[in-house]
This record gives structure tokens, sequence and C-alpha cells, in this order.
């Protein structure tokens, strides 16, 4: 049946459309039938408007309104009014008037929908993916997306006002596993051979580069094939960033002003720069992470000078092997009980410790089981350095250095939980963590792996070090970290090809392995490659901490399920055997 175009949108009518006839198109949300007459909340993507249908004022569209249930399409002509006294709804920006119904057209009848479609409805996400068309109709889905396309508009239009340009990199290219596992795509014409599908565009933005476009951006889709959780998807979206000629902090101030901008524009809030920034050494001794959550204090402490003479075997044995002794204090924590404790070192156990040692503060004393371990003075030093007093509970783990670090960092967030240390309306924080470490020690495959790519530039001091200790080679890269997310994680790149084959030549990369997934790069190089480097910020990640949701998945439009299933298309699915064999496939 036609519809009559509207005139306004749903969120659009106020009082000073009283008296004007009007037209508007949408769905259902809600329908009352009050005593004879029949009210109806229309919605749109804009908003919602109260239209009535009386007897007395129409009987014809009356009786053609008792035909309306929820959301069936309608089109509606009518005359505004203001609202009678006591029936206002401050709450809607329409709330003030609404609109008599002098003709209705039902565009489309609907099915009940099997969840409401209001916002804080208790429906598993899977039905909600299931019937995703439904879940987005919802205002709070709406609302990420329109933030998620408020943010691609001021990134747009803040890298073309700083002199950039947005370069489509392919979406077919050389497959070049390094990291996590390449998406393949057979191809048709070259039996037997494929395409990668992109985890980033990195070789191609650096190639930009050589290419003399001096300042290169792109949103563009990535696809990784990993597991999959709340903030990761086979298929996410990356603002994407490099430069030419440019050291450290020209990326940072280039990132600084447009997470200013997003601040200002989507936040309300004016973001202070230049944002702090932290050491990954100091990040993982402090925090036990490199993407450290600094919405409340709770910070490590490394004990190793207070237990440097131990005599306790557990620290005697992680101090003689390089490792750390660290500690945490919770406050006002001592009243714990001993259940409350044995959970908490199954949590520590399950992520690779061998155990948890705990200290309840006395007011002369520690009360602990291992305290006849322990010289008095050893405790009395303990207690100084925590700043520890009476009634605080002493968190300590030891062992090998980062995997100690790492297992305090979770178990320093779950204590945060337990003590309610993050508050709904805590502030933003913001750091960046740099001088990672440029490579990383695997000890199953006994070889070295590049920490972020195998493109990183190390830091020109450090470059001696390659040949004699490569594990103390610190990294020209950064993180950029939101309330202990990573955002954005980039480097100032190798340009030199002596240098990458270095590179390539530390982490057990032979140069014809080299030349079979890098060459085309390096080849690149040796056209004169001028010094650059950039950044890549996780979109969808940074699009669910603007919008405070909780998993990326809410402010995807089309997002897969944790096994990694479209639920409403279902795919993966099975394809025809003709496809298979022109792709010269054969599934067993």
């Amino acid at each position: 049946m036609k519809f009559m175009k509207r005139t306004h949108t749903c969120g659009e009518l106020r009082e000073t459309n009283i008296g004007e006839s009007v037209v508007l198109n949408g769905w259902v949300a809600i329908r009352r039938d009050l005593g004879g007459v029949i009210f109806i909340e229309l919605r749109d993507r804009f908003g919602l408007t109260q239209v009535v249908f009386e007897p007395s004022y129409n009987l014809d569209s009356h009786e053609h309104g008792k035909k309306l249930r929820s959301e069936f399409v309608i089109s509606i002509e009518g005359k505004v009014r203001k609202r009678p006294e006591g029936t206002e709804n401050p709450a809607l920006p329409t709330g003030n008037i609404d609109v008599m119904v002098d003709h209705l057209v039902i565009l489309n009848h609907a099915d009940t929908p099997p969840f409401a479609i209001e916002d804080n409805i208790d429906a598993h996400e899977d039905l909600r993916l299931k019937f995703r068309y439904l879940d987005l109709r919802r205002p709070e889905m709406q609302k990420s997306l329109l933030l998620r396309h408020k943010m691609y508009l001021l990134t747009r239009k803040y890298f073309d006002q700083n002199g950039f340009i947005e370069i489509e990199t392919p979406i077919l290219m050389k497959s070049t596993p390094e990291g996590a596992r390449d998406f393949l795509v057979p191809s048709r014409l070259h039996k037997g051979k494929f395409y990668a599908l992109p985890q980033s565009p990195q070789t191609y933005k650096q190639i930009l580069m050589v290419a003399g476009m001096d300042r290169y951006f792109q949103i563009v889709k990535c696809f990784r094939d990993e597991d999959l959780r709340a903030d990761r998807q086979y298929e996410f979206t990356q603002i994407d960033v490099e430069m030419s000629f440019v050291d450290v902090e020209d990326i940072f101030e280039i990132v600084e002003g447009l997470m200013k901008i997003f601040y200002k524009e989507v936040l309300g809030m004016e973001l202070e720069t230049p944002i702090k920034r932290l050491a990954f050494d100091d990040a993982m001794e402090k925090y036990g992470s490199d993407k450290p959550d600094l919405r409340f204090g709770l910070e490590m402490v490394n004990l190793n000078s207070v237990f440097e003479k131990s005599e306790f075997r557990v620290f005697r044995e992680a101090l003689d092997g390089k490792g750390i002794v660290t500690a945490l204090v919770a406050k006002g924590c001592g009243d714990y009980t001993r259940n409350q404790l044995d959970v908490l070192t199954d949590f520590v156990k399950k992520l690779g410790a061998g155990g948890l040692i705990w200290m309840r503060v006395k007011e002369n004393d520690v009360e602990a089981p291992i305290a006849k371990f322990l010289t008095e003075e050893e405790k009395k030093n303990l207690v100084s350095t925590l700043n520890a007093e009476p009634g605080d509970l002493l968190l300590l783990l030891s062992g090998n250095k980062l995997k100690t670090l790492n297992i305090m960092g979770h178990l320093r967030l779950e204590m945060a939980k337990r003590m309610n240390l993050i508050q709904p309306d805590a502030k933003h924080a913001l750091l960046w963590v740099t001088d990672f470490p440029l490579f990383e020690w695997d000890d199953d495959t006994k070889r070295y792996y590049a920490m972020h790519h195998p493109f990183t530039s190390p830091r020109v001091e450090d470059i001696p070090l390659m040949d004699t200790d490569p594990a103390q080679v610190k990294a020209r890269a950064y993180d950029l970290v939101l309330n202990g997310n990573e955002i954005a994680g980039g480097s100032i790149r190798i340009h030199d090809s002596a240098l990458q084959t270095k590179m390539f030549s530390v982490l057990g990369i032979s140069d014809e392995e080299a030349q079979e997934k890098f060459g085309f790069l390096t080849g690149a190089f040796k056209y004169g490659a001028p010094p650059h480097g950039g950044i890549a910020f996780g979109f969808d990640r940074l699009a669910m901490l603007f919008a405070g949701r909780h998993s990326i998945r809410d402010v995807i439009a089309f997002p897969k399920t944790s096994s990694g299933i479209s639920l409403m298309d279902e795919s993966p699915s099975s394809v025809d055997e003709n496809q298979l064999k022109e792709l010269h496939i054969r599934v067993r």
C-alpha cells in the first residue's frame, strides 16, 4: 500500500508545530487502549511521538487504529496539538505534544517479536544476534551506531585538516603470517595459490611512505583468524595512520589532537594534554600490565630489596633466578576469611602461579602462615615499604619476573572489583605506554619473536645489543591505553635495508624466507625510503569505550558470536560442490 511521504521525523515535533497538519512514518512501539481512545507511541530512528486515535475526533481512523499491534509499520496524517494538562511526558523531547490522527495507512504487519524492542531487555545475546535486525531497532543500539558514525566523521575531518590523504589498500594480499593466523582465499585462476585477508595494512602503508605520500590514513577493515572474546572479532576496524619524516613526538602530537576532539565532541569533556607516559618496565612493576587501568590506585610494590637476604626458600629461589617478589596492599581487607583467601589462591593458581602468600597486618606484627620464616627486621621493613596499617591485607607473589608481575596484575584487577574501587562515574584514564622490549623470548620454540611486528625500529642506542643481548633492546614503540584497554599501538619503523635484515636475522628468519615473505617491502627500501612511523587505533574498542558498552559486539552492526558464527545469516556455511571444484579444493 502506498505510504504518505513524511513531513517530519518522530523525534522532531515541538510546541512550535501545534496546529500544523503533519505526516509521520514509523513503527508501533507501544499501543494503549484507554476507554476507547487508542494511544500509539510511533518510533523511528529519530525518536518517539505519541499519536492519538479518538472516535469523537475521527471515527474512521479510530476503527482502523484498532488493528494496530506492536512493530506494525504505519503512516499517519494528523494535526499536532498540545497534550492535555497533566499528560505531558518530560522524558521525551516530543513529550509536550501529540498528533490527532486523521488518516492511517498500515504499510506492513508484524509478527510478535521474540523480545521487547526497548532498552535494558533481559534477552540472551544469542537471541539478539539471531534477530539482529530487531535488536538494532532498540534505541541504545541505534545510539551506539550513531556515535560510531560521528567518530568516523570526526576522524576524516581531523586528518584531512592536518594534511593526510585517505588511501585504500588491498583486501586480497600476500600471506605473510607473523603473529595471528591469516584468513586465506583460494585463487580460481592460479591453482593451489592463495590470497590472504590483511591482518593490517602494515606493509602497504610503509610502501606508501616510500611512494612519497607523506601522510596517509585509512578507516579500514582488518582480519585475524584468532579466538574471539568480548573485545575481539574475526573482522575489525582500524584507524590506520602513517607519516614520513617524523619521530615519536610527532606521532603523539597528532594522536593527542584527535583524542582531544573525540573527548570534546563525543563525551563533552576537555582532555588535558600531553597525555601521561609510562615506560613498559614501570607499567609492569606497578600495575602488572602493559595496558594498566589507572582509574584506581592499588599499585604493586617490588619487594626485592626487603627480602634480598631472605632465607625463606620461595623468595630465595625467585631472587637467585633474577625474578621478583611483588606485593599488593588491600586496605581494610585484613578480616578476609580463610575461605576468601583460598578463593584468591585458586584464582592465581589458575593463571600459573605456584601459590599466593597472604599476611594480615596487626598492631605490632603480621599474621601469616610464613611469618615464622621471616625475621623481625624483614617484617618491619615489609610493613614500612608497603605503608601498610593494622587491618590491611598483604598479598605477595614471587617467581619469574614478567610472569609473576602479569599474574599480580590480574589479581590487582580482581581485588579492585572486590573492593569496589572502579566507580561507574570514574574519570577516563588515558596514558601512553612506551619503551617496550623489541623482542620476546619463547621457551617452547627457543627463539625470539617481535613483540609488535618485525618492522618496528629499535632505539638507535640499542642497535649494538641486537648482536649481543637482544632481550635488552628497547623498541621505538608505543601503545595508547584507555581504562585498561589498549586502543592504539604503533612505532617508528625500520626504513634501512641493512637494519631490517639484522632484525630478520635475530627473529630467525632466513634470507630466503625474508625474501619470500617480505621481499616486496625490503626491495622498496632500496629505492630511498624516508624515516617513517605510525599508529593504528582499534576503532571498535574505541567506540565501545566511548559508548560506555562492555562488548565490541554492541557497537558493530552485524558481529559474530564468541564461536565465530553469524546467527542471523548462519555463516559460515557449506558451499556448492561446483564452487569448490572451480577453486581446486576438496573437503575431506
